[in-house]
Parts: C-alpha cells; structure tokens; sequence
C-alpha cells in the first residue's frame, strides 16, 4: 500500500590528528574539557585556521564514491543555539561542498544490485558533548572542533534494509581508505535518518521526520521500522497530516520508540553566510591527483576474489565487508592455505567462535596460525572434525599447531595397515549387515565408514576408510 523513502545523513569523523581549524588533539577518552583552546571555546579574537589533512581526506571519499570534487568549495556559519556549541554557530559547508554528485552500490538479497546516489559530503566542525546526570547538565567540548564529513544520500532507500546495506557500504568505503575508524561506540560514526512514506505509484515527496542521531546498526533499522509504521498508522486513520509533522525526533533504545524532539528547521532559518574568517577552499590538480591514490575497494576486491581466486559471490562479499577480514583472509593466502578453505575457516568456524562484536584483529588466532591448521587439513595431518577441536584449543592458548597436534593425539591415521585392522573388526564384528551390503543394500556402506570412523576416534583418513572399505567388500 504504502513506498518507504529514506535519506541518510552519515556524520563521520575524520581520523586527523588535531581537529578541523586549530591544533588541539582529537584522541578519545581524555578527561573533559583538556582538548580545548581559544578556538574551540570560541574566545574572542581566535581565529580559526583549516587543517589541510581533513581537506585530502575528503578529496579521498570523493575519489572513492565516484563523485565530483570541486575545486572551489567554501565554509558558511551555520547559525544555532546549544550548549554544545560555544561559538553559536557552526563552521560547515552549504552551497559548495567539496564533494558532489556520487554514487555507490548495495547487492540485495534477490541477488541484484541497486546504485545509491549521494547528493554531497561535506566537511564541517563537530559539537561538543552535553552530559546529563540527575539534575546536573555538563558540556564537554573536547570534541568541538573534530573534522567531520557529512555524507548526505539521495532519498533511494526503500526499506530498514537497504538502508543499513547503504550504511555497512558507506562504513566499509571509510575504513578501507582510511580516513575514520568509523567507531560507532565512541560516536565518530553517527546516522540521521530522514523517512517518509507516500501511496506506491506515486512520485511526490510527502513530509519526512528526521530521526536524530543513532550510532548502531540494530537502532537505525529499529527506528526506521517504528517511524514507517507510526506514518503508516496515521495515513490509514486519517490523521497523517496532523501527526506527520516536519520535526526531528529521538529513538528510545529502551521502549523501541520514536518521540519528538523538536520542530525541523527550514535551511533559510539558519541564516547561512560565508565565514568571513575562513577563505574559499582551492584545491590543485597536483593535490587532487595525489589524493586520488586509493586503495583497492570492496566492490574492486570482491570482483578480484571471485574471478582471480574462484570464490563464491556470497563469501567474497562476506569476506570484502571489513578491511580486516579482507586482510585476514590475504594473509592466510599467502601463508599457503588455499582461498576456498581459508574463507570456510575464517568466515564460519572463526568468526563463529569469536561472536558478535569481536572483530579478527581481536582474534587469538592469528591468520598465519588458522592458515597453518588449513594447511594441516589439506595435506590429510588432520581431519576436519579433528581441526574444530584444535581450534577450540587454540582460541584459549597460543601454541605450535604440530605441538597441538600431537598433544591432543589428533593426527590423522593414513597407514594402510592401520585402518585395514580396524576395518577388519568391524566388519566381523557386523558380518550380518556386511553380507546385505554384499547383496545390494548399498545404503549400509555410510554405517560402516561411520562405525570405522568412530573406532579411530575420528582420526582415521576419511578418504582412505572409503577406499579401503571398498576394496575389502568387492564394491568397486
């Protein structure tokens, strides 16, 4: 009945040293209020001046998403009042910023791909930080001042899905070029999310709500869903016009809930003027050209996964969805494991036993162990089953594969000699079933590779248990 349109606004920021217009530290966690100086605390007579490492990153992005980077850009005040914000305005972009125009691509669950376009990105100052406790309100500004990168999207996203698809895209682009470490724990990834919804066929644009900044995955597809049936609810009543209002709205983790905030504003009643302490942003085509030196992106290394190293659509793209998984994996290549067993291993059994939360440059095992344990299974030293427990071992202690091996009495029995005997005792020990499997019941043949596998403690080779099973019961 209804079509969902959603824009995203992503506040990313900057991983520079030192924050956008003056010298003071960005790191996290320091106490309040010591990463500050005249100019964070906007005293009179401090003038700003641009970082010029927040500028090439920017240029970066562009270069990543296909946009256009002008070469003239210029910083407007944005005029607001909040605690947050000493200066009463903030130092942004608005009529030109300094990336345009670009595009990325989401692969959906049907299999195809959807372009996304991104209207701009802008670079811009970031807030302080208010603290509310009991009946005490406290303004940290460390943060004021932090360079961030506005990405705004095209309204193109029809669901909560396709909007976190965009997300993870975008987070992903920002972290393999290197230009944020996009943490959402700590606020240097945030989301606003403007949603609205109209009768399907039709093409105007009915009024969005902005929901107001959400830094987790889970929330922004939590909240999206509450306000598109809280909107749809209201059309269906007949009352959509009087609760749909042009407003910005807060997610309430707990009740799972959107509620107002305030009333949205109008551009025109931020009264946008060109900082007159700040001059236009000119860019040179040595320094375009030198920022346009990228790193290979996930959609570029998936492609390469699949058609250079033969893995699947699906696992290069769970594999290329991080740059440390990508790099994981490319360590484990060239440490000998072969792709296909390297994405098995990485992308089920070790993730699966790391959790959610626990990225592989926080696993115990390191990629150079989990390719020698790969490498183990392929040369037949271990079986499959065997590796699990091998790596269960490893996830709690950092010893010698060999050593682990041996240690736990895992190697894999590959001795003719060996599997014959037990083969043998098997069989006198089931001689009933082996003569109906003689005279045609084939489907007894898995019960005896079982019965072989289980007197060996699952060390027997699988591949020489079927082989020799074969040859002692005159199947081949």
């Amino acid at each position: 009945m209804f079509e969902v349109v959603i824009g995203l606004e992503i506040h990313a920021q900057l991983n520079t040293k030192t924050k956008i217009f003056c010298s003071c530290a960005t790191s996290f966690g320091e106490n309040p209020n010591t990463n500050v100086c005249p100019v964070c605390l906007a005293l009179p007579g401090a003038l700003p001046v641009l970082n010029k490492e927040a500028v090439k990153k920017a240029i970066s992005f562009g270069t990543a998403i296909n946009a256009t980077v002008n070469k003239r850009s210029i910083f407007n005040r944005k005029n607001y009042f909040y605690p947050d914000l000493p200066k009463a305005y903030q130092i942004s972009q608005f009529e030109i910023p300094i990336v345009e125009k670009g595009e990325v691509y989401i692969d959906l669950e049907d299999g195809t791909t959807k372009r996304i376009g991104v209207t701009r990105a802008h670079l811009e100052e970031d807030a302080g930080k208010n603290i509310h406790e009991a009946n005490t309100s406290s303004v940290d500004l460390n943060r004021a001042g932090t360079p961030l990168l506005e990405i705004v999207s095209e309204p193109d996203l029809r669901s909560s899905n396709e909007a976190i698809l965009y997300l993870k895209k975008i987070h992903a682009i920002l972290r393999y070029i290197n230009i944020s470490d996009a943490n959402m724990q700590e606020g240097s990834f945030r989301c606003d999310a403007n949603v609205s919804i109209r009768p399907k066929g039709d093409t105007k644009l009915y009024q969005r709500v902005e929901i107001k900044n959400l830094n987790s995955f889970r929330f922004i597809q939590k909240a999206i869903d509450f306000e598109v049936e809280r909107q749809s609810e209201a059309w269906t009543d007949g009352v959509y016009d009087k609760e749909v209002v042009q407003e910005t709205r807060l997610f309430n983790i707990e009740t799972g809930e959107t509620r107002s905030m305030r009333s949205k504003e109008d551009s025109a009643e931020y009264r946008y003027f060109p900082d007159p302490d700040l001059l236009p942003v000119i860019l040179s085509d040595d320094m375009i050209d030198e920022c346009s030196k990228i790193p290979e992106l996930p959609d570029e290394k998936k492609a390469r996964y699949v058609k250079e190293l033969g893995v699947k659509p699906y696992d290069a793209g769970v594999i290329t969805s991080s740059v440390e998984l990508a790099k994981y994996f490319e360590e484990m290549i060239g440490f000998g494991a072969s792709p296909k067993n390297s994405v098995s291993w990485l992308s089920v059994e070790l993730l699966g036993r790391l959790g959610n939360g626990v990225g592989v440059e926080n696993s115990p095992v390191k990629a150079s162990k989990l390719a020698a344990l790969v490498k183990r299974i392929e040369d037949g030293t271990v079986s499959g089953k065997a590796a699990k427990d091998i790596l269960d071992f490893l996830m709690q202690n950092d010893e010698d594969i060999d050593q682990v091996i041996d240690k736990l009495g895992l190697k894999q029995v590959s001795d003719d000699g060996a599997i014959i005997a037990i083969i043998d005792a098997v069989l006198s020990a089931n001689a009933d079933k082996a003569n109906e499997l003689k005279n045609g019941k084939e489907k007894l043949f898995g019960f005896f590779v079982g019965q072989v596998m289980k007197e060996s403690k699952g060390a027997a080779n699988p591949s020489k248990v079927n082989e020799l099973l074969k040859d002692k019961l005159g199947l081949k």
